[in-house]
């Protein structure tokens, strides 16, 4: 007997899921690989006696809610910060200041603390904020 192959179809579609199998094991060993490939240039710089780069150099000032002073990370009275102002400016005269304080340090305080910084001879004084999405409108519609 025979049989007759002329109903026989061929499947004629893709089997797709071992090609899903193959991207993803290349897509996790080239994410693992990748970071370590980027490498740098190894070089031997040149040295220098004069140094003609100096590296900025930042003071911090912080004034706590109960209007403790802080230059870094060092308590001082108004008096120690206008002496260590003094020998910082005398050591690098592009020296800057940044100032933090609490919002519910009154006004005068924060002058006093900006005049020693001016009085040292300091001119690059910042003042440190907190990134705030809400403008000085929405807060006027907030108190009526």
């Amino acid at each position: 007997m025979i049989f007759e192959s002329r109903h026989r179809r061929f499947l004629s579609e893709i089997n797709i899921i071992p090609l899903v199998d193959v991207v993803l094991v290349l897509l996790v060993i080239f994410m693992v690989t990748a970071p370590m490939l980027h490498r740098g240039i190894d070089l031997t710089l040149p040295s220098s006696t004069s140094n003609t780069i100096r590296p900025d150099e930042r003071l911090i000032i912080t004034i706590e809610p109960d209007e403790t002073i802080y230059l870094g990370k060092d308590r001082v009275s108004v008096i120690q910060l206008r002496k260590r102002l003094n020998v910082a400016r005398a050591s690098n005269p592009a020296v800057s200041v940044y100032l933090r304080s609490d919002q519910t340090i009154p006004y005068g305080r924060i002058v006093q603390i900006m005049d020693e910084v001016k009085g040292a001879g300091i001119e690059r004084l910042g003042m440190v904020t907190s990134p705030k999405g809400a403008g000085l409108e929405e807060e006027a519609v907030k108190i009526r």
